[in-house]
């Protein structure tokens, strides 16, 4: 027996995700108010707390109100994350193309999106393979284009340029995180821990084999005060994807 086709669902959490549900009752819910509430609980405890029953005791509802407005969880998150990219660019399409050149343009986006996993980490529990697209994810796409656009790439190559960045700014940010994961579960600051570690390092990693991982280990030990440092990270890979894309484009005109 085949099974349920999912194109009713997703035809009907696309036309929420644009504005057609119910207006507020006469209990004055709202799904602002019901979405606002899930991103409150998901900033203070995760993505995993933000359940149905979690958002309706912190409106003061009961459950099943909610299901009158939201059909489920995936629909509230999917509402969630568009409800948070409208933070991005203060909802103006063509907030980073004024960002001097294209590169400076780039480094802004990164910056802003850098700054709204800060802000909201339970994004980086989101792993959608097809994302829900809602008018905020849009006009993030059409605004973190915008600068790429008409520098020489195809379309296909501007969209892989801008998977590229916003990867490299997921992956930096999930790091930053487990840092302060780490920091806030030990109790011990990374300068604290590398105090300990490097000196022990210094004595059991004399192996000749271990040469190179032994110096570089020490140079970013040194650099840091710790194993690794997120933000630099960010702010070197970028630089090289920049440079990356400026040398494909160059090579073109050549």
């Amino acid at each position: 027996m085949a099974g349920r086709s999912p194109a009713p669902d997703l035809v009907r959490s696309i036309y929420l995700l644009w504005g057609h549900h119910p207006n507020p009752g006469r209990s004055g819910l709202s799904l602002s108010a019901i979405v606002a509430a899930g991103i409150e609980v998901a900033d203070a405890d995760g993505l995993d707390a933000a359940s149905m029953r979690k958002v309706a005791e912190r409106l003061g509802v009961g459950t099943m109100s909610l299901y009158a407005h939201v059909p489920g969880k995936d629909d509230l998150t999917a509402l969630m994350l568009d409800a948070v990219y409208a933070e991005l660019y203060d909802d103006d399409v063509e907030a980073a193309v004024r960002v001097g050149d294209w590169r400076d343009a780039v480094r802004f986006i990164a910056e802003r999106n850098w700054d709204l996993y800060a802000r909201h980490p339970w994004l980086l529990d989101l792993r959608p393979s097809r994302l829900t697209v809602g008018p905020h994810v849009s006009r993030k796409y059409e605004t973190e284009l915008r600068p790429l656009d008409g520098i020489g790439l195809t379309d296909v190559e501007m969209d892989a340029a801008l998977t590229l960045i916003l990867s490299l700014v997921d992956a930096t940010a999930r790091a930053r995180r487990g840092s302060a994961s780490t920091r806030d579960e030990s109790g011990m600051s990374d300068a604290d821990w590398w105090g300990v570690v490097a000196p022990v390092l210094e004595q059991v990693m004399t192996d000749d084999d271990l040469v190179v991982a032994a110096r570089v280990g020490s140079a970013v030990g040194s650099a840091f005060d710790a194993a690794q440092n997120p933000a630099h990270a960010l702010a070197f890979g970028l630089d090289t994807i920049l440079d990356g894309i400026e040398t494909r484009i160059r090579g073109r005109m050549s």
